[in-house]
């Protein structure tokens, strides 16, 4: 996996979106083993602490489940998978439309711009 830190804000909360767009991905699969925190922490270049942080949050939100003796495991509850993707792409929807605004383009024109690319990609 490639990271893409930012030093413009806390690593960890980046860390997580990086590891939950993984999930949602399907880079991780539902009920697959999940990398070691040292492994992730190595593979980023970050603290152990600073991942465990991050991975600590995904398991809060049910993502992540721990087992004593198997390590953790990616959620294989479709439902909360679901919908992190739908999370996930709002957030994209959001920030295009926040850039065509200021660009000057209204919340209409960015669609039909939207719409009239896709039909172009069919």
């Amino acid at each position: 996996m490639e990271w893409k830190l930012d030093d413009s804000r806390s690593i960890w909360p980046q860390l997580k979106e990086q590891l939950m767009s993984a999930i949602a991905r399907g880079v991780y699969t539902q009920g697959e083993a999940f990398p070691t925190v040292r492994q992730l922490a190595q593979d980023a270049g970050v603290n152990r602490n600073t991942m465990q942080r991050a991975m600590s949050e995904l398991e809060a939100e049910g993502l992540l489940i721990t087992n004593r003796t198997a390590g953790r495991t990616v959620t294989t509850d479709r439902n909360l998978i679901e919908g992190v993707k739908r999370r996930l792409a709002q957030r994209s929807i959001d920030a295009y439309l926040e850039e065509m605004a200021a660009l000057g383009y209204s919340r209409e024109d960015a669609i039909a711009m939207m719409n009239e690319r896709g039909k172009k990609d069919e």
